[in-house]
């Protein structure tokens, strides 16, 4: 990649680093871990007992699902940069990023807060579900717990290929440009095959959902029908990923916007509703899918 590649790329994107951290409220037991290990006959040890200090309560398990499910958003609005965690985020996509996280983090802060008015009354029923594993000291105090949680993000330039201050020799410094370059080239390259995959597995199960069954299946009322079963989300993803893909195409490449713009004129006009209902709509729908797949190089 030639320098003007990297300084448009670095000014049409941004690196984002979001960190959801919980507390897990697992701890080691060593006392049963042992038992357990004398129990068995173990030479050495074999294992370790780990409990779940807030057993029988859904509360922290509502928290981490929150955060999972924040963590999939951030990666589905992004790109892959670099194996630290950093994330390619087109600058044309900020700010409803901004505002849709800044919703997230209020949400998860919620969550927390709700847990941590909570957390006495929970500590008082574990007593009663651990039995014998219950011991009081285990258990922050509240105020410790919520430290726990943390919510925050970072953004980042991108940094342009090549730009090398440093006091070396000229030629080790063409060495350090030509590596620097090429690593931005394949994380670069990286970014676009994501966006590519994505298309590509889009595409994939529309073509396969929006295929009829070689024989009908049964309805609770008793119809025949040779509608697979596919959610609403088949084509509210399709949907959402077309809007997606304005933003990814950092590299302007025509072809991906031309099978962007082939996926939006496939499904306008169209729901899942509609393609449930409507055999020759589905029909319609299936052949513009397969149509790109066959057209592009995925």
């Amino acid at each position: 990649m030639n320098t003007s590649n990297s300084i448009s790329i670095a000014s049409s994107a941004m690196l984002v680093e979001l960190s959801i951290s919980t507390w897990t409220a697992r701890k080691l037991d060593k006392k049963v871990s042992a038992e357990v290990d004398s129990a068995k006959g173990t030479k050495t040890n074999a294992g370790n007992y780990n409990k779940n200090l807030l057993a029988g309560t859904g509360f922290l398990d509502t928290i981490t699902k929150y955060a999972a499910n924040a963590r999939a958003w951030h990666i589905s609005q992004t790109l892959p940069w670099s194996d630290n965690g950093l994330r390619l985020l087109p600058v044309s996509n900020f700010i409803t990023y901004k505002e849709q996280l800044a919703t997230l983090e209020t949400n998860y802060n919620a969550l927390v807060q709700k847990f941590i008015v909570a957390y006495p009354n929970l500590v008082s029923a574990a007593a009663f579900q651990l039995g014998a594993l219950f011991d009081r000291e285990e258990y922050p105090d509240a105020e410790k717990i919520e430290k726990k949680f943390q919510f925050s993000v970072n953004f980042l330039p991108v940094p342009t290929a090549g730009d090398f201050r440093v006091d070396i020799g000229e030629e080790a410094k063409q060495e350090l440009i030509a590596s620097c370059n090429n690593a931005y080239n394949d994380r670069l390259d990286l970014a676009m095959k994501d966006a590519w995959g994505r298309l590509h597995e889009q595409l994939l199960r529309m073509s396969d959902r929006l295929a009829d069954l070689d024989t009908p299946r049964e309805l609770k009322n008793g119809e025949k029908v040779f509608t697979k079963v596919f959610r609403d989300s088949l084509v509210e993803n399709a949907v959402e990923l077309v809007d997606l893909l304005k933003h990814f195409n950092l590299t302007n490449d025509p072809s991906m916007e031309q099978a962007r713009v082939a996926l939006h004129d496939a499904i306008n006009h169209h729901d899942a509703e509609n393609l449930r209902d409507n055999p020759e709509a589905r029909v319609a729908v299936k052949s513009k899918v397969d149509e790109i797949l066959n057209k592009f190089n995925f």
